[in-house]
């Protein structure tokens, strides 16, 4: 199985590597970008074969290490190699 996982910030929590790439589009000619929020992309290759069971696993690895739930929220996709 594989897992892909999108970490992102929650809202109102500030994102000052989001405010960078923002400015930075500024500067190179992109001034019609209003915001930007960045985030962690992580893809994991499962031994699990039941789909049920490699989601309640990878959502425990969110809790305990992949995301900080204060302050982040995570968004799981399982899918069959």
């Amino acid at each position: 199985m594989k897992a892909k996982v999108h970490v992102t910030l929650k809202e109102g929590v500030l994102d000052p590597q989001g405010k960078a790439v923002q400015h930075a589009l500024g500067s190179l000619g992109f001034g019609g970008v209003k915001g930007v929020r960045q985030g962690k992309y992580i893809e994991l290759e499962l031994a699990e074969k039941d789909p049920k069971k490699a989601k309640a696993e990878v959502e425990a690895m969110c809790r305990k290490l992949l995301a900080n739930t204060v302050i982040e929220n995570y968004a799981i996709d399982i899918a069959e190699k």
